[in-house]
């Protein structure tokens, strides 16, 4: 049973005034089952590339054999390659016949290895990196978010594969993912790095429990601090008091003093002074003891939206609604049918490729948006109450350019309520000054999050709004729906998000 040594670490980007990583020490076991959690923008991305050596770093990583990291990247000449034409290549010494029995594992043909990368859906290509990943034995395995874009039937795949292996480090914001494939938790907590075992659940579970211990150890000694400052004003008073009356006195009306009573008013006097100073010492040892306790705490603050409310209380109606694609034999779903009612939260369900971000795009375009044009034929009833505003949160984040004040700008938003917004959603006021594409898959997500938000609407459609948002967001946003209940219609493969938001499911 080896061990991976992280000691002393470092690393911080040029030109950043944070540390990603400041004198950082743990150990993990080579085969554990690891689930790596953190904020986005926290640096989990950063620490598989730390392992693999992609980055300089002050401090030392031990580790018995060397990390492989998925996903690969690929040239844009493998992409049109089959994936037997560079198994060798990313996989050094790896054999066709072990990818082969990796990709059974996964409920795959061996066919796919034959087939142009490119040519393959998402989770094809997901199944054929892990395959390729777990086909050799010599390294510790680096997995970073496996499921985005997936759907459900991938994700059980990919879930019942993992669970069935061991020696790795899975980064996910998928909480049914790191309950059914890990037996340890590595957690960027905000200050500090724990490692703890269990799953997901059991260390939420004991995180919710240490946080409450801590906030009722930091209100014990707050109101502890109170108390000794509020005595030690009081008994500063009497002891200015005392002293003030050492000098002068009036004979008549204090017949029993003389000039001798001076001494004994400043041997009062200092005693009064000394248990000032004796309460300002246990002030300091409660502040020290208060210190640290909330360094940790996860607290969410609770957001909101301008749901505007609509005339009509139906919004939506498709009725034995179908779409194909001009070049295709087979409709992309056919006979569909269901109703979008005011406060409504519709979630679309069903595998890659069935047509959901299709329908969106529909409707999108039957509201007046631009989108892009897709050479389509509809038939049936796909009908908007009028005069409908809809906000949207696209798929993919690959468009966004320039600056955050470029993006309100070209979005018509307000800067300042822009900016209070994601600092609600956790983004660090150290990312606003960046370019959009420099920014992390999680932080351009909340990007488009919170202007979805901000813009006043009578239907939101999301899809696929949570690739790459980190759990307490997820659980941010799931609390902001049940509470503001939002007319919503969105794409999600998150099954525990979809339990909790929706109020419908409409599988195509």
């Amino acid at each position: 049973m080896a061990q991976i040594s992280v000691q002393n670490l470092t690393f911080y980007y040029e030109g950043s005034f944070d540390h990603i990583f400041e004198n950082v020490s743990f150990s993990i076991d080579t085969n554990w089952k690891l689930g790596f959690v953190g904020r986005n923008g926290k640096g989990k991305t950063t620490f598989l590339h730390l392992l693999t050596g992609d980055l300089a770093y002050q401090g030392s990583i031990t580790a018995p054999a060397g990390f492989s990291l998925f996903p690969y990247e690929l040239t844009e000449a493998q992409m049109q390659q089959t994936a037997a034409e560079w198994i060798e290549e990313l996989r050094p010494g790896c054999e066709s016949w072990r990818v082969i029995c990796e990709l059974s594992a996964l409920h795959e043909d061996a066919e796919l290895l034959y087939r142009p990368f490119h040519r393959l859906s998402p989770g094809e290509q997901t199944k054929v990196m892990l395959a390729v990943l777990f086909s050799g034995d010599d390294t510790f395995l680096l997995i970073d978010e496996p499921t985005n874009h997936l759907d459900e039937q991938a994700r059980e795949s990919v879930r019942q594969y993992l669970a069935s292996k061991k020696g790795f480090i899975l980064v996910s914001h998928d909480r049914d993912l790191l309950d059914a494939c890990t037996d340890h938790m590595l957690v960027l907590n905000r200050r500090t790095i724990e490692v703890q075992s269990g799953n997901f659940t059991s260390w939420w579970e004991n995180k919710q429990k240490k946080d409450r211990f801590a906030a009722a150890e930091n209100e014990k000694h707050r109101k502890e601090i109170r108390k000794l400052r509020q005595a030690a004003r009081r008994t500063a008073e009497w002891a200015e008091k005392s002293e003030r009356s050492k000098i002068g006195f009036d004979p008549v009306k204090e017949h029993d003093r003389c000039i001798s009573t001076r001494s004994f008013i400043g041997t009062k006097t200092k005693k009064m002074q000394s248990r000032v100073r004796q309460m300002e010492q246990r002030i300091g040892r409660e502040i020290e003891e208060q210190e640290g306790l909330m360094q940790d705490i996860e607290t969410t603050a609770a957001l909101r939206l301008t749901r505007l409310t609509h005339y009509k209380d139906k919004l939506l109606e498709v009725r034995d609604y179908s779409l194909q694609y001009e070049s295709a034999e087979e409709p992309l779903f056919s006979g569909l049918t269901f109703t979008l009612r005011q406060g409504e939260r519709i979630a679309l369900h069903g595998a890659n490729g069935c047509g959901k971000s299709t329908l969106l795009h529909q409707i999108l375009q039957c509201a007046g948006a631009e989108v892009h044009h897709l050479p389509l034929t509809a038939s049936g009833t796909l009908a908007l109450a009028p005069n409908l505003t809809v906000s949207y949160i696209p798929q993919r984040t690959d468009h966004l350019r320039g600056n955050i004040p470029e993006f309100c700008e070209a979005q018509g938003l307000e800067l300042s309520r822009f900016c209070a917004l994601l600092r609600r959603l956790d983004f660090e006021r150290e990312q606003f000054g960046k370019n959009l594409p420099e920014l992390s898959e999680g932080q351009k997500k909340k990007l488009l999050i919170a202007a979805s938000l901000l813009t006043p609407a009578h239907l939101y459609i999301w899809d696929e709004p949570l690739n790459y948002i980190d759990v307490f967001s997820r659980m941010q946003i799931e609390n902001l729906l049940k509470e503001q209940q939002p007319t919503l219609l969105f794409v999600e493969h998150d099954v525990r998000f979809r339990e909790h938001a929706a109020t419908g499911i409409i599988t195509l």
